[in-house]
Formats: C-alpha cells, structure tokens, sequence
C-alpha cells in the first residue's frame, strides 16, 4: 500500500550518509599517533560517525535518550509475570529518577525524554513527558491487529517529530528506549513476520520464568501470526497488525532524528523491532544506527543479523528501558574524541614505523 505524502517527505528526507568524509576520516584516522588498527573497533565507529556528521573529524555535542512507553491487550493471554499497571507505575519512576536507565543516563550527562506512546494507565502532566497516548494500550494482537493503520502511521509519525526536535536541540547522538509490560511478544512477532525466522527461535523468556511459561508464549506469538497474516514486505502493516503503539514511536523516533543528521544507538530487542520497522520503510537509516549492545533475549541477535549491526556492548542485560544504549554512547563518544583530538605523526613530530622493505632477491 502507498506511503501517505506526510510519510514519504519524512522518508524522502533522509539522506546517505556522506562516503567521501568517512574516506577523509579513514586517511586520518591512519596517520593518528597509534599503531594502525590497535583502537579495534573504536576506529570503524569513528569513521561511521564522520559520514553521519559529515565530518572528518567528528564531534558529539549533547546526548539523549527517549524512552517510550505503552501498554499491550496481549498480556492477557498470561505472556508475562507481571500485570500491565507496571507500565504506567514504571513511567512515574523514570520521570523521578528511580530507573536503572534515568540513574545510568544522569551518570552519563544524557538527558531523558518520556513519551507515553499509548499507557493504559492516566498519567500526570510532567514537563519530561511527552503524552501521545495514541490509544490505552494495543488490542490483543492473538485475537485481532494491534492498531488502525492509521494509528500505526500517526505512531511513526509523532515519533519522528520527536526525534527531529531532540536532535535539533544540539543532540549529536539519540538512544532509543522502551518500557511496556508484554512487549517482548509483539516484538517477537515482528521479527518473525520481517526477518522470515520461526516463533521458535525469534522468541525467548521476557519476563517470564520458566519453561512452561516461554512455551505458552511462543504457541501465542505463533497464533498471532496465524491469525493477523502481517505482510513481511510492508512494515506498518506489520506495525498495525501485530506492534505496539511504543515501538511505533521509536520507529518514528529513529527516522527523525536521522533527517536532521544526528545518529541513533538503539537499545535491545524492542528498539531493535522498531529498528526493523523503520528500516523497511527507509535502508538508508540503516547507516545512521549504532547497536548499543547484544540483548540477553533469545531473538535479539536474529534482528542485529538482519539489520547488519555488530553490537558495542554485550554484557547478558535484558532489562530494556534504554539501558545498553545509554551505557554505549560513552564508547561512541570516546571513539568520536580520538579521531577528532588525537594528533597525527606529523602534527606531534613522532616518527612513524618505517615502511616495510620489499625483497630483491
């Protein structure tokens, strides 16, 4: 089905990321003061960022995160150990400071934006909290879609609205969080209908403890699929069938905040399903996107696959809410300070290893 014009501008405005900069970046970041290659990947990182900023020697000025929240019918069909109010209880403790993402952002200088995406919950008005709230929550994607098409653009959308406005206010780099009781499921079941992968294996335990309960869950996730039919090729209508009104909204949030040029470190799976999602509607996002790290959860590593990202961190976290991007944007602004400080062999007058000798016998 045709992109609305609205959609299609936000896509059409997404531009490569510039090759002939990452080249420069490339040549400089072989002259630096260092053995070649001893940064590992630090280099490949720096040399990405360049061709984002379009610059040679780039630099990171501020630092963000958006979390975004909403709540999912499918929870009533026992996916998770926890009741939905969780998620509208979890929003008030990020907007007082008390999650493990909002501690590791404020040790970080990254400054915290809450949307709520569509809570089931009311919520109160809080100068940190953006409130969409697109609906209370998805139906229950096992018995019928998750949301209008039309509820799944305007998610897009109002995300990438947000994401223009956080990168625009000097935000070099923008994380990608989530908080939603049950949304491991909706994003397992994206991953199977994008990547081609079986409910087995794109999968795993959320929230839930034990064997019986991830068998339980992976007969679900195959039942919504059965029952929806989303259509691989056509991510909003994977959206609006089987999503969640928070994942929406990341998609949106990574596609805006690469129109005006700033780069996104996506978080774990749930960000990497709205990575999927927005992916499929722009590849050329695909060169703006940092994995921050390697989800815990089983079908994680079936989205970095398919979107061609090799994660900074893998340390087994799956708490979601941000926390692995957060934690990897100090490595990404580590990596942009070498190659925009560091000084070459010529500008420090350090000789550099003498070009190997080639034989003449």
């Amino acid at each position: 089905m045709p992109l609305s014009p609205k959609l299609q501008e936000l896509i059409d405005g997404i531009t490569p990321t510039d090759p002939n900069m990452m080249k420069r970046a490339s040549i400089r970041q072989a002259r630096l003061t260092k053995p070649p290659g001893s940064l590992g990947r630090l280099e490949e990182i720096s040399v990405k960022l360049a061709g984002i900023f379009g610059s040679s020697r780039p630099a990171v000025a501020g630092r963000s995160l958006v979390i975004a929240a909403g709540d999912h019918g499918v929870v009533a069909q026992g996916v998770t150990a926890y009741p939905s109010e969780i998620t509208g209880q979890m929003v008030l403790n990020f907007l007082s400071g008390g999650a493990a993402a909002t501690a590791m952002a404020r040790s970080l200088d990254v400054k915290v934006t809450v949307v709520d995406a569509g809570v089931k919950s009311d919520l109160p008005e809080h100068p940190d909290l953006i409130s969409l709230r697109i609906g209370p929550g998805t139906s229950d994607i096992s018995v019928g879609p998750a949301m209008s098409r039309d509820q799944a653009e305007r998610c897009v959308l109002e995300g990438a609205r947000i994401g223009a406005e956080v990168a625009a206010a000097g935000n070099g780099l923008v994380a990608t969080g989530d908080m939603g009781i049950g949304n491991t499921t909706p994003s397992s079941a994206i991953t199977a209908a994008i990547t081609g992968m079986p409910p087995e294996v794109t999968t795993g335990r959320g929230t839930g403890r034990s064997s019986e309960e991830l068998r339980r869950k992976t007969e679900v996730v195959a039942r919504v699929l059965e029952t929806n039919q989303p259509n691989g090729d056509d991510p909003l209508d994977v959206l609006s069938k089987v999503g969640g009104f928070e994942i929406g909204v990341l998609a949106g949030v990574m596609l805006g905040t690469a129109s005006r040029g700033s780069a996104v470190v996506i978080d774990g799976f749930i960000s990497g399903a709205a990575a999927l999602i927005a992916t499929g509607l722009c590849p050329a996002l695909g060169d703006y996107l940092f994995a921050g790290h390697r989800s815990a959860e089983a079908g994680h590593s079936i989205v970095l696959d398919h979107l061609g990202l090799e994660p900074i961190l893998d340390l087994d976290m799956r708490l979601g809410e941000g926390t692995g991007a957060v934690l990897a944007m100090s490595i990404i602004n580590a990596a942009a300070a070498c190659l925009a400080e560091m000084a070459t062999f010529d500008e420090a007058g350090v000789s550099d290893a003498e070009p190997e000798k080639t034989s003449t016998n």
